[in-house]
């Protein structure tokens, strides 16, 4: 079944969206190469589709967790560029406080729980939130993002066993770039479809085209009214693939520069511009000088912005508040 046709504002936002993304990454590269922005930094270019069709097809209320390539789910979610980028640069305007950098973007108003640095770190935490949202009787969907790499790792395993027993609101949502860090699924996983792997917990898992938005935005829409209503948790298989290297740090020999090019083909913001006929010339000037601006004005902001006093380095490492 194909994804139903977006109207022209809606198109118009999920293309601003993607470029949004696109061209913040892109604007980071340059601030990386600058030393401005220090540490790793994995980028999400080629990826947006996924970030953007999930985060259209959530609810407010609803959680949000993250791996640690989340510029892109932190923005999509809704996260001020302004406070990312401050982040970043390790600034105390940032949304960590710029104690996380990169890897670890953090908003609690927008219930967006990270940004975490371990392969598969965010998976027990989901099912925490989502255990404590059910108690409280909560009407909300616990999103968690991950990549296939961590698949491989044991609480992938143990936290779709809980969330399945449990029929927890959680909604496992698997970026599969082909790759995790340089190295190519069908080399470390004996089974590659990753469907039959959450199938196995008796929870619904099916395979959707990360690079077609309107496809991932349809499928998680689906996805989460199941688990909304009481289904238990379900499973996506994002599509996707990633057209820079693992890392700035990484020199990328794991893969042909003929198969990158190929997968270029099918650039999700391409895809989605020649999917619907209603985007002309002046949308695609006009989102682009938008963003252009609104990057333009977070970069100011970030390098006018504070660092941390050397007085606060031990602020956070114990309770400041009155024990009731």
């Amino acid at each position: 079944m194909s994804a139903p046709a977006p109207t022209a504002e809606h198109a118009r936002d999920l293309l601003r969206e993607m470029v949004r993304i696109r061209r913040f990454e892109e604007r980071c590269v340059e601030l990386y190469s600058a030393s401005k922005i220090r540490g790793f930094l994995h980028l999400y270019i080629g990826e947006e589709a996924v970030a953007v069709g999930a985060m259209q097809a959530l609810a407010p209320g609803d959680a949000v967790v993250a791996t640690y390539r989340e510029h892109g789910h932190a923005l999509a979610r809704g996260v001020p560029s302004d406070c990312v980028m401050a982040e970043m640069f390790g600034r105390v305007e940032g949304c960590s406080g710029g104690r996380g950098g990169s890897m670890h973007l953090f908003h609690a108003p927008l219930r967006f729980y990270g940004g975490n640095a371990i392969v598969g770190g965010g998976l027990p935490p989901a099912v925490g939130l989502a255990l404590a949202d059910r108690m409280r009787g909560a009407d909300t969907v616990t999103a968690c993002f991950f990549g296939e790499g961590a698949v491989a790792e044991g609480e992938f395993h143990e936290s779709m066993n809980l969330a399945a027993l449990w029929r927890l609101p959680v909604l496992f949502l698997c970026e599969n770039n082909l790759y995790a860090m340089g190295t190519a699924l069908e080399r470390s996983e004996s089974e590659t479809q990753l469907t039959l792997k959450a199938a196995s917990y008796e929870m619904p898992a099916w395979s959707v085209d990360g690079m077609d938005v309107l496809a991932v935005e349809d499928a998680v829409r689906r996805a989460a009214v199941s688990v909304r209503a009481g289904g238990g948790p379900s499973f996506l298989e994002l599509r996707t693939y990633r057209f820079r290297a693992h890392s700035m740090y990484d020199p990328e020999l794991y893969r042909a520069k003929e198969e990158v090019e190929r997968w270029k083909q099918e650039d999700p913001i391409e895809r989605l511009v020649a999917a619907v006929g209603d985007l002309s010339a002046d949308d695609l000037d006009a989102v682009e000088s938008e963003v252009a601006a609104e990057l333009d004005a977070a970069v100011a902001a970030a390098e006018a912005g504070s660092l941390e006093p050397a007085s606060d380095l031990t602020r956070h490492v114990t309770y400041e508040g009155a024990l009731a």
